[in-house]
């Protein structure tokens, strides 16, 4: 059982909180990125670099993680596959992805971007808020006590 970050676009305020549970739970975490990533000093964190190019960091996590695993991300095509090879995925505001809801989180990730290719504004997602990260204390929380 370990969990897997997609740390390149993970909010400190996270990667904070997995650091914290990580050491509390003894469970390895590892952040994977294709810049340096500093981490704290701990037998349960681990950065692992891979090369800069397009989804490089998500095939690795696929690659790498096992059913029993939980991978961190915002990325929803990755989400989808992390789902499909039979793990959990959770997105930094706390949100598990699943078979039930992958679909809809992926139809609706291609209609903004096709709003946004066809020149209209949709504006970025709002900064983490405390509710977020609440939530995604629970729902960490809630997976590391099940295993």
């Amino acid at each position: 059982m370990k969990i897997w970050v997609d740390a390149d676009a993970c909010p400190v305020v996270i990667k904070d909180i997995l650091f914290r549970a990580a050491d509390r739970t003894q469970t390895n975490t590892i952040l994977v990125a294709n810049h340096a990533i500093r981490i704290p000093p701990s037998k349960y964190l681990t950065f692992k670099q891979v090369s800069s190019g397009f989804d490089v960091a998500d095939n690795e996590i696929v690659k790498q993680c096992s059913p029993e695993d939980l991978v961190i991300t915002s990325d929803i095509p990755l989400a989808a596959e992390i789902v499909e090879k039979g793990a959990t995925a959770l997105n930094p505001r706390g949100e598990l992805y699943t078979e039930s809801n992958i679909r809809q989180r992926l139809n609706m990730r291609d209609f903004m971007d096709n709003l946004r290719s066809s020149g209209i504004q949709t504006g970025g997602a709002p900064p983490i808020s405390q509710s977020d990260r609440q939530a995604f204390a629970n729902n960490l929380d809630k997976w590391l006590a099940q295993k």
